[in-house]
C-alpha cells in the first residue's frame, strides 16, 4: 500500500511539473469560443458585422483578424428590480453562460477583465500589425451602462500573436431588449512591440517620386513654429541623401517639435518650396516628394499632425515658399479644386510667384476638403461596424466647424482671384467648384438622414449650413455670371 501511495505521488508531481510546462503550447478557450459563436449564431444581427483578415504577403501566415457582431435579444426582469443581474433571456441562458464560462477558461488567459454596469471604466484594445509599426484602437466599452467580459491569451499556432475574446451588453432604452456586441480579434502582442511603441525615436522615411532626380534634401528642427519661420538657411540639422530614390532620418526628442523638409538643388541652393510637419515621439512621417508637390502620411496627419488638433503648426505654415526669390518652379493649381480648363489658361499667364501664392491657397482649400471627406468615411465605417452614437455627433460637430474654417479659404481664394486679375468669364468656374464640394454633402447628408442613429439636432445644424452656403455660392455665380 505504500509503494502505491508513493508511485501515486509521483505520478501527480510530474503531472503537475508538465502542466506547468511554459513552453507547453497555449490552448485556446473553447469553452469560450463556443458560448460567443453561440450567441452571434442565435442572436447576430446581419448589419453592423466586420469580419477582416490580414496575411503577410510573403508567408501568407495571419498577422490579424477582427469578427465584430453586434446582437440583440429579448429580456425578462422583475419589474419591482430591473437591474443588470436579473435579465435572463427569454428561454435562454446564454449571457448567463457567459458569466459560467469566461471564469473557467480564466487559467488559459494572461489578462482577464469583467466590468460591472455602473463603473466609469472605459476600455480598448490595442490592435498591432505590419511587424510592430502600424497600432490602431478597438473600442469595446463604450460607457457605464454595459456589462463587459474580456479575455485575452497566446495564439496556440503562433505565439507572436495575441487573441482576444470579449462581450459587451447593455439594456435598450425601453428596457425590452439586451443590445451588444461579441469580439474575436488576433493581432500581434502588444507585450512584445510595446517598448518600441513607445519610442522616443521621431522618423521619416521619404521616397522620391519617378518625375524627380533630387539626390539631397536636408531637415530643419525648433521647438516652435515661430523659432522654425526664423531658422537660417545654414541652420539644418542633418542631411538625407537619396539612395535607390530613398531617403530617411531619425531624432530622439522627447517631445513633440516642429520640423522642415527642404530641396538641395543641383546647383547646391535651396529649393525655394519646402514641407513643414510635426516632428512627434514615437512616430514615423512617410512622404513621397514629386514636382512641385508631395503625397502626404494622410494616416500620420490624422492621428498626430495636422487633422488632430494637437499640431503646433497653422494651415499657413504648412507649404512655406521662400519670398527672397519670385523665380519659383511650381506645377499648376490641383486640378481637383480648381476646374482644369481654368487651370490650364488664366493661372499660366501669371508671374510665378504668383502662380506659387494662388497654389498655396488651393491646397489649403484641399486640405479642409480632404479632411471632412475622411471624416464623412469615419461615419460610414463606424455605421458598417460598431455603432457608436457619441462618436458619430461629435464627429457631425467637427465636420460643422471644419466646414466653416473651410468658407474662410474659399474667401481667401476668391479675393486673390480678384486681386489677381482672374478674368470675369474664368469665375463662375470656380464657384461651380464650390458648389459640387457642397453639393456632395448634402447629398451624404440627405442619405444619412436615413438612418436613425445619425438623426438629430447635430446633423440638423450641419444640414442647415451647407444648405445656407449652397444658396450663398449660388448667388454668387449667378452675379459673375451676368
Amino acid at each position: 500500500m505504500k509503494r502505491i501511495m508513493i508511485m501515486l505521488l509521483i505520478a501527480c508531481s510530474a503531472f503537475n511539473t508538465i502542466s506547468a510546462d511554459p513552453t507547453a503550447p497555449p490552448k485556446k478557450p473553447e469553452t469560450v469560443i463556443a458560448t460567443l459563436n453561440a450567441i452571434i449564431y442565435k442572436f447576430g444581427l446581419n448589419e453592423g458585422q466586420v469580419y477582416s483578415t490580414n496575411r503577410d504577403p510573403n508567408t501568407g501566415i495571419i498577422e490579424s483578424s477582427m469578427k465584430i457582431v453586434p446582437f440583440r435579444c429579448l429580456a425578462i426582469s422583475d419589474q419591482n428590480d430591473f437591474t443588470q443581474q436579473t435579465i435572463a433571456l427569454k428561454n435562454d441562458e446564454l449571457l448567463t453562460e457567459v458569466a459560467r464560462n469566461f471564469p473557467k477558461d480564466e487559467p488559459l488567459s494572461y489578462q482577464f477583465l469583467h466590468i460591472q454596469p455602473g463603473s466609469n471604466e472605459q476600455f480598448q484594445l490595442k490592435v498591432i500589425t505590419n511587424n510592430g509599426m502600424s497600432q490602431s484602437t478597438q473600442r469595446i466599452r463604450t460607457n457605464k451602462e454595459q456589462e463587459m467580459w474580456l479575455m485575452c491569451c497566446k495564439n496556440p499556432e503562433n505565439p507572436q500573436l495575441r487573441d482576444a475574446y470579449a462581450i459587451t451588453w447593455e439594456l435598450s432604452a425601453d428596457k425590452r431588449y439586451i443590445e451588444g456586441s461579441v469580439y474575436m480579434i488576433t493581432s500581434l502582442r502588444p507585450d512584445m512591440y510595446e517598448k518600441s511603441m513607445v519610442s522616443n525615436t521621431f522618423r521619416i522615411d521619404g521616397r522620391v517620386g519617378s518625375d524627380l532626380s533630387d539626390s539631397l534634401y536636408v531637415v530643419y528642427m525648433a521647438d516652435t513654429a515661430e523659432e522654425l519661420n526664423a531658422v537660417a538657411d545654414d541652420a539644418f540639422v542633418a542631411t538625407m541623401p537619396v539612395v535607390n530614390r530613398r531617403f530617411n532620418f531619425s531624432v530622439e526628442i522627447d517631445k513633440p517639435k516642429v520640423g522642415r523638409i527642404r530641396t538641395v538643388m543641383p546647383d547646391g541652393s535651396l529649393c525655394e518650396l519646402w514641407t513643414n510637419l510635426d516632428f512627434v515621439p514615437g512616430e514615423t512621417y512617410r512622404i513621397t516628394t514629386h514636382n512641385g508637390w508631395y503625397e502626404e502620411d494622410r494616416d500620420y496627419e490624422n492621428r498626430v499632425g495636422r487633422y488632430s488638433g494637437h499640431s503646433l503648426l497653422n494651415d499657413l505654415q504648412r507649404r512655406g515658399v521662400d519670398d527672397r526669390s519670385v523665380e519659383v518652379a511650381i506645377d499648376t493649381i490641383p486640378e481637383d479644386f480648381w476646374l482644369v480648363e481654368t487651370a490650364q489658361r488664366w493661372p499660366q499667364t501669371l508671374p510665378q510667384h504668383q502662380q506659387a501664392q494662388l497654389q498655396l491657397k488651393a491646397e489649403l482649400v484641399e486640405m479642409d476638403i480632404e479632411n471632412i471627406k475622411a471624416k464623412y468615411k469615419t461615419i460610414d465605417e463606424i455605421l458598417s461596424g460598431f455603432r457608436s452614437r457619441e462618436r458619430i455627433m461629435l464627429l457631425f460637430n467637427q465636420i460643422l466647424k471644419q466646414n466653416k474654417e473651410l468658407d474662410k479659404k474659399y474667401q481667401e481664394v476668391i479675393k486673390l482671384a480678384k486681386k489677381l486679375n482672374c478674368p470675369a468669364e474664368e469665375m463662375p468656374n470656380l464657384y461651380k467648384e464650390i458648389l459640387q464640394f457642397y453639393t456632395e454633402q448634402n447629398r451624404a447628408l440627405n442619405e444619412l438622414y436615413k438612418d436613425s442613429i445619425t438623426n438629430g439636432n447635430t446633423i440638423r445644424k450641419l444640414h442647415e449650413y451647407v444648405t445656407k452656403q449652397m444658396e450663398k455660392y449660388i448667388n454668387e455665380m449667378t452675379k459673375a455670371i451676368q
